[in-house]
């Protein structure tokens, strides 16, 4: 199939043969001390292709970054060797395949990090947590606590490269630490991390100069949500706040191996997607010079996948369609039928749901 979505494009030191890429999906499948597991093993050997990108589930750069239970981590050795099984089998196949870092900040429990969640301001998230309780007040990070996980950031992108991965992508999403850093809804700060877009912004570049610095730019990237509204986002004004920091990365990091936007339709907890969205990526995608990645509701329109790389020479990203058809860069190119996914196994420990959904069969 000559499409844009099957043409090579270069990313980092690789060069990728399609431009479908598995992005970031939470399934809770390692172990309860954060170690990835046999089974993670399977369902990313599973995905891979001959040239396309694999991005991991978010995984955690601390035990204090947030630890949700069978979340993996990256801050340790017995983690770091079992990420290298997951990185050995992708690359057996002659994948490519970077680690997602986590910290979610406000979103954590005291119960499950030890103490208090921080973030950029001591602003709750309005509702209940996974667990049905009121969530936790944070505390704002110190000056001198925010360059300690810049740090730890800076430590976990080495260790995922002791670990095997091609490179690393920074969360800075869906209403996680650094996102809420981002975002004037769950930023009050008054200081050099607080108010202007440059400010504001000033944790997630720092932590870009970091991995950069520990691990080079081709082996970098970034993954961003201006509209999310996942966990209270929102941002007075999201243009302004995203064009100033993909312009800034475009000045000082041009050769990142990638930005990640989430598209303005997508919504993870529907399962539909907002035809109708007046917002779009479009000005982020002008200033930036690199390989792009747009994710966000191709699950239900896969034309839209095939109209996008053709309109923009973007990667495209899917989640839960690459859940349920772990052949799915096939199914795209021959136009044969898809897996439905079932939600009710997204977030179960048990291999239901995880590496039994089946592939094509030619009759």
């Amino acid at each position: 199939m000559n499409t844009a979505l099957f043409t090579p494009m270069r990313l980092g030191h690789h060069e990728l043969k399609h431009r479908i890429a598995l992005v970031p999906l939470t399934r809770f499948r390692a172990s309860e001390t954060a170690v990835p597991t046999d089974l993670q093993a399977e369902y990313y050997d599973q995905r891979a292709t001959d040239g396309g990108l694999l991005i991991t589930e978010a995984t955690f750069i601390t035990h204090k970054a947030g630890s949700y239970p069978r979340a993996p981590g990256i801050y340790n050795q017995e983690q770091i060797n079992g990420w290298k099984k997951v990185t050995d089998k992708v690359h057996a196949k002659g994948g490519v395949i970077f680690l997602q870092l986590w910290h979610i900040g406000r979103a954590a429990m005291a119960a499950n990090i030890g103490e208090q969640p921080v973030s950029a301001s001591d602003i709750a998230i309005k509702g209940v947590n996974l667990l049905g309780l009121p969530q936790e007040k944070p505390r704002a990070l110190t000056i001198p606590e925010i360059k300690e996980i810049v740090q730890q950031y800076r430590q976990a992108a080495l260790n995922a490269v002791e670990a095997g991965f091609d490179g690393v992508e920074i969360h800075s999403a869906n209403g996680y630490l650094l996102d809420q850093f981002l975002n004037t809804s769950s930023n009050n700060r008054t200081d050099i991390y607080g108010g202007s877009a440059e400010n504001r912004t000033r944790f997630a570049r720092e932590v870009v100069d970091a991995v950069v610095d520990a691990i080079g730019a081709e082996r970098t990237a970034i993954r961003f949500s201006p509209w999310s509204g996942f966990q209270d986002m929102e941002d007075a004004k999201p243009y302004e706040t995203w064009g100033y920091i993909t312009q800034a990365l475009q000045d000082k990091h041009s050769n990142l191996a990638y930005v990640h936007f989430i598209e303005p339709r997508a919504d993870f907890q529907a399962d539909s997607y907002d035809e109708k969205q007046a917002d779009t990526l479009d000005p982020f995608r002008k200033i930036w010079k690199g390989p792009f990645i747009s994710a966000g509701g191709y699950t239900y329109n896969t034309q839209a996948a095939f109209d996008v790389a053709e309109k923009t020479g973007n990667i495209i990203g899917f989640g839960r369609l690459f859940i349920s058809n772990p052949d799915l860069v096939e199914r795209l190119r021959n136009g044969w039928p898809l897996n439905k996914y079932d939600r009710n196994t997204f977030y179960t420990n048990e291999a239901s749901g995880y590496i039994d959904y089946p592939f094509y069969k030619k009759d």
